[in-house]
């Protein structure tokens, strides 16, 4: 059981930057890829960014493709989203999550086998 906890969320004016970080509790983290979703109140979590398990791959959702950049550290157990060009819309809850294997990098929420709890992400106007 791989246990991940999220942190740097926080508020930020719109056009900032945050940079999340994501730590995994086992070491097992390095052989499989990882994502970022998000979810804003009343809407459905939503794919954001994802990255294989060397880091020789990645994927963005649209909206914030050029943006943010997904990228990891395998000898930290550490996957990060870092955050440019803030806007509001980019307000939700941010989660990361490791898939079951080392090369999906996509949208589809069952690929993923654990999950953090979450940090909020909230741009002001």
């Amino acid at each position: 059981q791989v246990q991940l906890v999220e942190s740097g969320g926080g508020l930020v004016q719109a056009g900032g930057s945050l940079r999340l970080s994501c730590a995994a509790s086992e070491r097992t983290f390095s052989n499989y890829a990882a994502g970022w979703f998000r979810r804003a109140p009343g809407k459905e979590r939503e794919f954001v960014a994802g990255i294989t398990w060397n880091g020789g791959d990645t994927n963005y959702a649209d909206a914030v493709k050029g943006r943010f950049t997904i990228s990891r550290d395998n000898g930290k157990n550490t996957v990060y989203l870092r955050m440019n060009s803030l806007k509001p819309e980019d307000t939700a809850v941010y989660s990361c999550a490791v898939a079951s294997g080392r090369y999906y990098v996509g949208p589809r929420l069952n690929e993923y086998k654990y999950w953090g709890q979450g940090t909020q992400v909230t741009v002001s106007s």
